[in-house]
């Protein structure tokens, strides 16, 4: 009865009660998802006992039952407890160009959705401010696929646009950016079907973003930003978008060259094109554990800062969560890159 919680938040109309039902579902899936792991791995190491003592142990249904509930209530509860405190990490990005070192702020994956609270965003936010950073960028992912199921949307781009830094805040969407439907926090619905809302774009620029749709600005210094859109959902029912030399054909291959995407994808394509780094996020690092062991498994770079290729990246494991509002063997962060200009490297 529990497991139909999510069915009935995927299915039914916009509502309250739709609402309240997704939020309880994502909880739950939370919840079943240790419950199920815990209860297969001990059902598993009971059955070998049993055949290693060929039945002389009796059966330890009851048991095995409550210490597997045991488990899976105590991580949860940690993991609910977990998501909401937000860390603050560090990485320094050399590019071996002539110019001024930048202070950036990355951020992604705020996930606002049935079960967001102000309070944490609001703290991420004195966060990125106490760091007085030269410029703030937004990776994607500020909704989790619906608009209306956000409560007191006015609220939390109140506090958004509370963010400061010199050069500015640049956002571009993620592949949640967009209207679909969601099963315990999954679409289910056709690409063809994931379409951006006024309302999604209008909250953007309530945010005080400027949200980078296929272009390239010039900022302070000859920095040069580009903002791709998601290569997943482009947000018009698509996943068309520009190649990376089609985005970067104009760049002055002098001075620095940032991009900002949601999924960290096509690495060798963007240092062809003249890229120096890449910021990403859409990983979460897995989130939930055994998930940071996973997603390393499927992704050049799942978190953190890698140099792939000569194109120095970084990807952060974001701030919210999608599905189980959880984080267990991950933290939700604000990364903190300093970009180093090092000189233009000399050949020998």
């Amino acid at each position: 009865m529990l497991s139909l919680l999510p069915l009935a938040g995927a299915f039914l109309p916009d509502s309250p009660v739709k609402f309240a039902l997704q939020a309880a579902g994502n909880v739950w899936l939370g919840f079943f998802l240790y419950y199920g792991g815990t209860l297969l791995m001990l059902l598993v190491i009971a059955r070998l006992i049993r055949l290693c003592t060929r039945g002389r142990v009796g059966r330890w249904h009851g048991p095995i039952l409550c210490l597997a509930a045991t488990v899976a209530l105590v991580t949860g509860v940690y993991g609910l407890v977990h998501a909401q405190h937000t860390v603050v990490r560090r990485y320094d990005v050399p590019i071996e160009k002539d110019g001024e070192d930048m202070k950036v702020v990355l951020i992604a994956d705020l996930h606002l959705s049935v079960n967001s609270r102000l309070a944490t965003t609001e703290k991420m936010v004195e966060l990125v401010n106490a760091e007085a950073p030269d410029l703030v960028v937004v990776a994607g992912d500020i909704f989790t696929s619906s608009y209306a199921g956000l409560r007191e949307p006015d609220r939390y781009a109140e506090a958004l646009r509370g963010m400061k830094a010199k050069y500015g805040v640049y956002a571009v969407y993620g592949n949640h950016d967009v209207e679909e439907t969601l099963f315990g926090g999954f679409p289910i619905s056709p690409i063809s079907e994931a379409f951006r809302t006024a309302e999604m774009e209008a909250f953007f620029d309530a945010c005080g973003f400027v949200t980078l749709t296929e272009e390239v600005v010039t900022l302070p210094h000859g920095y040069q930003l580009a903002g791709r859109l998601d290569g997943e959902k482009a947000g018009d029912g698509t996943t068309d978008r520009m190649t990376a030399a089609e985005l970067l054909a104009d760049i002055d291959p002098e001075k620095p060259v940032l991009v900002l995407e949601h999924e960290p994808k096509g690495f060798a394509e963007l240092k062809a094109a003249g890229a120096d780094a890449a910021f990403c996020g859409h990983t979460h690092n897995g989130q939930l554990f055994p998930g940071d062991k996973i997603v390393p498994l499927f992704n050049e770079n799942a978190w953190g800062y890698a140099e792939i290729g000569g194109l120095d990246t970084v990807v952060t494991a974001g701030v919210g969560y999608y599905g189980p509002p959880m984080r267990v063997g991950t933290d939700s962060e604000v990364s903190v890159v300093t970009v180093r200009c090092t000189g233009k490297h000399q050949e020998n």
